[in-house]
């Protein structure tokens, strides 16, 4: 089981649980000093527990949900369940100092998802990276980086694959535009092993990787990768982008445009055999 200790930053979680906290004392017609009062709290620290700032502990999440009348068992149950999540650490919080923070908060997801659509049209996604492969991207987006901090993150990328051989491994489902493939990242060696380990992964039960082929054409996503986690409840469905500047997420409802985007890549996409033929096909070229 995971440790139990303070955060000591601002985390994905902690944000959805003040907001939704946040909707719920608005959906009331509360203040933030009425609040304050309530729980005998500075005005400035109910703020923060609405930003995530400060994560709010769960006696006073309790206490909260009673003040606003939130008497639903399920949506007790699910604040609550995230309430207790926001303090608890993983693995991942080993390399809070390796990475920034909405980096974290990523791996995170990854590992909380049930399942992950995912969109790659410049390299392979991480989960499938081979670690020579990896490196080369690392030293390519990061020139400056010392040999100790690429191995740090070699180290956390090959230890985020372990979930594709847990017991209970996501279901996952990999458009791979036809460039991702064809665009060699270091030597012809280094490629032509990324692409075999792309086809043994595709090979695992709950995997399904499709190749977007360049004979489709225009396609859904002109403007780049996204991923989307599906996650168990109480937590939202999330789309996913990443930006030269961090991350961005959007929940559902919100998320539903990029779903429909997902679905028509999917459906212009080579299937599964045609797609491993297709993979093998181009290794093979690389001998």
């Amino acid at each position: 089981m995971a440790a139990v200790r303070k955060p000591k930053r601002v985390t994905l979680r902690g944000r959805w649980l003040g907001q939704r906290l946040r909707d719920l004392r608005e959906a009331e017609g509360r203040t933030i000093e009425e609040v304050a009062d309530y729980l005998q709290r500075a005005m400035g620290t109910v703020s923060r527990f609405e930003t995530g700032i400060y994560p709010i502990r769960r006696t006073e999440v309790v206490a909260l949900l009673d003040l606003y009348g939130a008497n639903d068992p399920k949506l007790r149950a699910n604040l609550l369940k995230i309430a207790d999540d926001v303090w608890q650490t993983g693995w991942w919080d080993g390399y809070t100092k390796d990475v920034e923070d909405w980096f974290i908060d990523f791996v995170w997801l990854e590992e909380l998802a049930v399942e992950q659509w995912l969109f790659n049209n410049t390299l392979v996604p991480g989960i499938f990276q081979t670690e020579a492969y990896a490196r080369v991207v690392m030293r390519t987006t990061e020139p400056d980086a010392t040999d100790d901090q690429v191995d740090r993150w070699i180290e956390l990328r090959m230890t985020r694959q372990a979930l594709l051989a847990r017991e209970a491994p996501p279901l996952v489902r990999v458009v791979l535009d036809e460039s991702t493939l064809r665009r060699q990242v270091g030597s012809s060696r280094i490629m032509r092993a990324q692409l075999e380990a792309l086809v043994v992964a595709a090979g695992r039960a709950h995997v399904d990787i499709r190749v977007l082929p360049f004979t489709a054409g225009a396609h859904a996503s002109p403007n780049g990768s996204f991923n989307i986690y599906r996650m168990a409840n109480p937590y939202p469905e999330v789309g996913y982008v990443e930006t030269p500047q961090g991350a961005l997420y959007v929940e559902s409802p919100d998320s539903v445009p990029m779903m429909q985007m997902y679905d028509r890549l999917w459906d212009a996409s080579l299937p599964a055999e045609e797609s491993a033929e297709f993979i093998t096909t181009l290794s093979k070229e690389l001998r």
